[in-house]
């Protein structure tokens, strides 16, 4: 019963960070770029009262031992980087991922960050920054932005500034945006603020232009939603709530069958 206390006790507190994570997931529903992830775990060491196949007499053998659980733990949160759906803004300097692939984003320092988050801006000295105002790696500059009329930027990355000049138009290429890559991006460490870093699990990035090699395409005008479905989050949220209810109904059992054996008399 002492067994069936911190067993049903390690139930609820896997249901706590499960909760947790759900909790997390629904509240950035409308986060730009946002992943949701996933609460996994796994059975904690059993007790083994005897092992499986121990031998009853010289000619037979037990088909089954006697192991007993001692509850569960986390073994991980995993981000799902699945599709986030498309809104369309019309907004030149948004800028959606179809695909795989994310930005690369310099950090103040001198450091690298990556995202999914394409709700670009631009800054005082034309670059095109985060909302924090990190720049994008490679760099971006729009220069002489009062002749600008207007920015195109391809599928493929190459960034085109539209310029009236002396009563003409022009075309200029300004830069292309790059993508990157990575074999294992649940490995990716979340930084806050929509970024991700590198990590050894992750391995290194591996840079490409959008729309080749199997490398994203970019949508101008467009952003990627949260690929949080509030429908499942709800019943996970649920299912979790139950869980805990339940554990927490092992606990009482098993306190109150305590009560009952001290409560015996010689």
């Amino acid at each position: 019963m002492i067994r069936a206390l911190w067993t049903s006790a390690s139930g609820m507190e896997a249901q706590q960070t499960n909760l947790d994570v759900i909790s997390n997931n629904i509240a950035n529903v409308n986060t730009v770029g946002f992943k949701r992830s996933r609460a996994n775990f796994e059975d904690l060491i059993y007790q083994t009262i005897r092992d499986p196949g121990t031998m009853s007499s010289d000619e037979t053998m037990i088909p089954s031992g006697i192991q007993i659980g001692l509850g569960v733990k986390l073994s991980d949160t995993s981000k799902i980087f699945t599709q986030g759906s498309l809104i369309k803004t019309d907004k030149q300097f948004d800028i959606a991922i179809q695909g795989g692939g994310f930005f690369k984003i310099e950090l103040p320092g001198g450091g690298e960050a990556y995202t999914r988050a394409g709700n670009f801006q631009v800054d005082s000295e034309g670059y095109l920054v985060t909302p924090e105002g990190y720049r994008l790696s490679p760099n971006i500059q729009i220069s002489s932005p009062e002749t600008v009329i207007n920015v195109s930027i391809s599928p493929g990355g190459s960034v085109y500034v539209i310029r009236n000049s002396g009563g003409q138009q022009t075309v200029e290429e300004v830069g292309k945006i790059k993508l990157y890559k990575f074999i294992n991006p649940a490995g990716l460490k979340s930084l806050g603020g929509n970024l991700y870093a590198v990590t050894d699990a992750s391995g290194e990035p591996v840079e490409g232009d959008p729309n080749t090699d199997g490398f994203g395409r970019l949508a101008q005008g467009f952003l990627e939603a949260s690929n949080v479905n509030i429908v499942e989050e709800m019943v996970n949220l649920i299912v979790a709530q139950r869980a805990y209810e339940i554990n927490s109904k092992g606990i009482t059992t098993a306190d109150e069958m305590l009560r009952v054996v001290s409560g015996l008399k010689a």
